[in-house]
């Protein structure tokens, strides 16, 4: 499955986080440099705990394991299953477990070879272990590689709601090879594309004019449109996660589409939705309801919503009362005392927070989110 590998030009992407600088390498191919770009950052690695899933070893798997062995590094793999339902605290025991019966102790170095699952999985054990162990984040999806690798926020879910069990702890490194991409599964890629076009609706009017002309290349993966997309979010994340680490102010324009799609993922137990596609049902609420309450033109709700549509085929939501979907969204961990916030867009590359949100123009907006679902 792993296509030829010629040595490219990689970029440097520098995170400063008030609690950790380190750097997200980008470049086509990198992951056969991997043992390279790890020893740039800790430069006596000689031993990596991997974490991964068997689909992802199964595909890139001995390219990483090359690439560390380049460079004298030995890889101890340890299997988890990525299915959203699976990132919960059972699994990090499991893997703790694990990596005790292997030995490890506080100078181990995790590896999250993986999507979002496991990224979020293995830094939350990288946090947890010994009190805190170092880790390295090597996406494996759209999702991961434009958005969750970077930034430090870990965390798996509860019955109750997603991530409500986690902790602010960065990596020491990003690993982002758009290579990896090319076996993505359509449905996964199509998924990650609803994070990069939030990234364009929050902050980067630039980026949203270039998805207007060049989805159909992103879509088709050429590497020359998806480096860019990736850059741009890549280069945001860093940027806001510089400004503000804990999601304190500025970074809470992050979670654009997410308050909905947490409730709508939790409903349906985690298994109807991929993560981005609840983004992206999750956008078309927040854009239908700055509408409704006249917070954002109509020319650039339907441009949202254009861009939106035209990244795929969202699925049908199950139908789901809007009273039932409303005390999930209050079960969000962005909930602060009985205030609910939402992240409204109010322009191209501009949104606003507010909590100041009537009841009725909530229900509305669920409300016609049942009946937009149902015209598709």
């Amino acid at each position: 499955m792993i296509t030829m590998w010629k040595r490219t030009r990689i970029q440097t992407i520098p995170v400063r986080a008030p609690s950790r600088h380190y750097p997200v390498f980008v470049g086509h191919g990198l992951l056969h440099r991997s043992g390279e770009l790890l020893q740039r950052v800790w430069p006596h690695c000689r031993h990596l705990f991997v974490v991964s899933s068997a689909r992802v070893w199964s595909l890139w798997g001995s390219a990483f394991a090359a690439g560390l062995r380049r460079r004298g590094i030995d890889a101890e793999l340890l299997l988890m299953d990525d299915r959203e339902e699976k990132k919960s605290l059972a699994t990090v025991q499991k893997l703790a477990h694990a990596l005790l019966q292997r030995g490890a102790d506080r100078t181990a170095l995790l590896a999250a070879l993986g999507g979002g699952v496991v990224g979020d999985v293995t830094g939350f054990l990288a946090a947890s272990f010994m009190r805190g162990v170092d880790y390295v984040q090597i996406p494996t999806t759209l999702v991961a590689q434009a958005d969750s690798a970077i930034g430090g926020k870990t965390g798996v879910n509860l019955g109750e709601g997603k991530n409500l069990l986690g902790a602010f702890y960065q990596p020491g490194a990003v690993l982002v090879d758009p290579q990896i991409l090319t076996t993505l599964p359509a449905r996964e890629f199509t998924a990650g594309l609803y994070e990069v076009i939030k990234y364009a609706i929050i902050a980067d009017t630039t980026l949203f004019s270039f998805l207007e002309r060049q989805l159909a290349a992103v879509k088709q993966r050429q590497p020359a449109a998806l480096h860019y997309a990736l850059r741009q979010c890549i280069r945001l994340k860093a940027h806001v996660v510089a400004r503000d680490e804990r999601e304190q102010n500025l970074r809470r324009n992050l979670n654009f589409g997410h308050t909905f799609a947490h409730a709508l993922e939790a409903l349906t137990h985690y298994r109807r939705l991929r993560h981005g596609e609840a983004v992206g049902w999750g956008m078309i609420a927040a854009t239908h309801l700055a509408e409704r309450l006249r917070r954002i033109r109509p020319a650039d709700a339907r441009r949202i919503l254009s861009l939106v549509s035209a990244a795929g085929r969202l699925p049908v939501l199950p139908r789901l009362p809007a009273e039932r979907i409303l005390t999930q969204l209050y079960a969000d961990k962005k909930k602060r005392g009985e205030a609910l916030f939402f992240v409204l867009p109010c322009g191209i590359g501009r949104v606003e927070v507010t909590a100041d949100i009537p009841r009725t123009a909530l229900l509305s907006t669920l409300r016609s989110l049942s009946d937009v679902s149902s015209l598709r």
